[in-house]
């Protein structure tokens, strides 16, 4: 098998790459951090201009055509650059669910806006109650005259305090925990009946908890028939997920080396103690395990649904998220009490790593999800 990058995939890494170096210092991050939106809206232009928010959507609607190993290459270098703007919950995700469930209305009216940066999305799937299981939903839909009526409280919407709109499952049909009867909707959240209650998350970036109360909405799709691309566009996330874990994965480990290299005990770089050396190459090991899971998600990710794509996608983010958690803890044991100051870098690296572990769905969650799906096998 040819792990070559081609020279169009290779052109868009060092685009990436020279963006966020040039751009994305941590000082410069410190202050996004810190600002009303929670990242840089000028970064995000930036991205649109580059033409890197177009390339998983179709030509025909600005995009780039490309797959999965394409969007790998950009949110690694995301990853590696600690980078807040919302790629992945707008573009890969939001993105990915109006071009499967969109009309062709939808999709040439609202594709083209995302592609080019000029509208920000967000998906508000989670509910306090659901813990990872999408068909959990008690937010309810009723048809109205001319709009669907929404009520109920979605969690942890990540990116969703910006959002120019926010796609948000709920239930059409059943009871709260069917897979039959979930549907998905657009929402302005400038409209009647919504409100949003803006919060930190571990890693400072921002979400925000998303209540409707008879909010009018657009439906994506045909009514109750939602889940399966929920699942589908959520695998697409988690490759993506996976990417940028390995990218941050990479930054810490570079990090934790030039720190033994140079930090001095008893007359000596502590990187020439072999216990030190030892837990060194451990971090690694991970990272070479993550980075080769992350490759095989990005080239399963657009292929067709099928019992053998969510297998591999449970089986990356398993080992995604047990390597990120074991690079973060280990980096600042390494580093001793600096790796856990807000001023350093690593610290970052660490609370993000910690928190991607946990995003759709954790560990323990994916090893379940896999053994089942062997036993279909």
């Amino acid at each position: 098998m040819d792990f070559k990058l081609t020279e169009e995939q290779q052109m868009l890494q060092d685009t990436a790459a020279r963006l966020v170096r040039d751009a994305y210092g941590f000082e410069q991050r410190e202050a996004f951090l810190k600002s009303a939106p929670g990242f840089s809206p000028e970064f995000w232009v930036q991205l649109g201009e580059l033409g890197l928010t177009s390339v998983p959507f179709a030509e025909e609607f600005g995009g780039f055509g490309g797959n999965g190993v394409d969007s790998m290459l950009i949110a690694t270098e995301l990853g590696r650059g600690l980078c807040l703007e919302p790629y992945l919950y707008s573009v890969i995700f939001a993105g990915g669910l109006i071009n499967q469930l969109g009309s062709a209305v939808q999709k040439s009216e609202l594709l083209p806006q995302v592609a080019s940066a000029q509208l920000q999305l967000a998906v508000a799937l989670d509910e306090p109650q659901s813990h990872y299981q999408l068909h959990d939903v008690q937010t309810r839909a009723e048809a109205g005259q001319g709009s669907w009526q929404l009520s109920g409280r979605k969690s942890v919407v990540m990116a969703g305090q910006t959002a120019g709109l926010i796609l948000v499952s709920a239930r059409t049909s059943g009871e709260a925990r069917d897979e039959a009867g979930v549907s998905l909707f657009l929402i302005d959240p400038a409209s009647a009946g919504v409100s949003r209650r803006e919060l930190p998350t571990v890693d400072g970036r921002k979400a925000c908890e998303l209540y409707l109360d008879n909010a009018s909405g657009t439906l994506l799709g045909e009514p109750g028939q939602a889940l399966a691309a929920l699942r589908y566009q959520q695998g697409r996330a988690i490759a993506a997920q996976c990417a940028e874990a390995v990218g941050s994965m990479e930054a810490a480990c570079q990090l934790t080396l030039d720190y033994l290299k140079t930090r001095k005990q008893f007359g000596q770089v502590i990187g020439k103690f072999q216990a030190l050396q030892h837990r060194m190459v451990d971090m690694r090991i991970e990272l070479d395990q993550a980075t080769s899971m992350a490759i095989l998600a990005a080239c399963v990710a657009d292929e067709p649904d099928s019992a053998e794509r969510s297998r591999t996608l449970a089986a990356a983010k398993y080992i995604v998220s047990r390597a990120a958690r074991f690079v973060a803890d280990q980096g600042i044991q390494l580093h001793g009490g600096i790796g856990l100051t807000w001023e350093y870098v690593l610290s970052h690296h660490a609370k993000h790593l910690l928190m991607v572990a946990r995003q759709f769905g954790d560990d323990d969650h994916h090893l379940q999800a896999f053994s089942k799906l062997m036993q279909v096998a």
